[in-house]
């Protein structure tokens, strides 16, 4: 009986050690298992942040990338409006420019107008003389009239003749219609040295005789003496070749020089700009 009871115990003992043995290689396995499971999400995990993290520095970019074209927005915005006020004062420049030139042509027209009617005049006046000892010419609104001097001197003289102020009588009654005008006197001569009494030289001469002209256009023809100037020029701009009698009857001349006075020209386009901006 003993006998039987511990075979029976061993019996159990065995059993029961095979059981456990078996268990455990599951729960062995189990584990195992588990742990691929937890190895494969520390990987996802890891997969996950690194993600995380790169989408996060995208995102990072991206809010740098909009801020920085939202400060290009605001600078373009900007620009265009500094350059709108940039355009309007350029198209205000140019209407200025456009008004000053129109002004500029509508002096310069009434001023060729005065001219074109001083000339008519003065032709009117001395249109029985003759070419050769009168000439009257138009150069870039100037009026030229140009007077032999065998009209006015004797040789080597700056004494005017009589007969020759009936001329000037002619050309001081057109000059003090035009108030507006300045008016030069210029002498000048052939290159023919001077033995005269008084007198220096071709300079002095043609200087001298400037002034008488000047001295009467004001004493007996009161033309107002702040609108003449007396000039001479001498031997030195000749209009033909001193080497023949003809060529120095040409050169020795007087020339009575009519411009418009440019304080009143630049009034004029003043006023067509003041009138233009009403």
């Amino acid at each position: 009986m003993k006998k039987h009871l511990l075979i029976i115990g061993v019996a159990g003992i065995a059993l029961s050690s095979c059981v456990s043995k078996s268990k455990f290689t599951d729960l062995q396995a189990k584990n195992q298992e588990t742990e691929a499971e937890l190895s494969k999400a520390r990987l996802e995990l890891a997969e996950c942040l690194s993600d995380k993290k790169a989408k996060a520095e995208e995102l990072n970019h991206l809010r740098n990338s909009n801020s920085k074209l939202l400060n290009s927005i605001d600078n373009l915005a900007t620009l265009s409006h500094k350059e709108a006020q940039n355009l309007e004062r350029s198209l205000e420049s140019i209407q200025q420019k456009d008004l000053a030139i129109k002004s500029l042509q509508d002096a310069v027209t009434r001023k060729d107008s005065v001219t074109l009617a001083l000339v008519t005049n003065l032709k009117g006046e001395l249109g029985d003389l003759s070419d050769e000892d009168v000439s009257i010419n138009v150069e870039k609104g100037v009026v030229f009239i140009s007077i032999s001097d065998r009209m006015l001197f004797k040789s080597g003289s700056s004494k005017v003749n009589s007969d020759a102020k009936k001329l000037l009588e002619k050309v001081a009654k057109i000059l003090k219609n035009k108030p507006e005008m300045e008016i030069m006197v210029e002498g000048h001569t052939d290159d023919d040295p001077i033995s005269a009494p008084n007198i220096l030289d071709n300079w002095d001469l043609s200087v001298k005789r400037a002034t008488s002209i000047v001295r009467i256009l004001q004493d007996e023809y009161n033309v107002d003496p702040k609108r003449m100037t007396a000039a001479g020029r001498g031997k030195h701009l000749p209009i033909a070749d001193n080497d023949t009698k003809e060529g120095k009857a040409k050169n020795r001349r007087t020339k009575i020089i009519v411009l418009p006075n440019l304080d009143q020209f630049y009034g004029m386009i003043e006023e067509g700009l003041k009138d233009q901006n009403k």
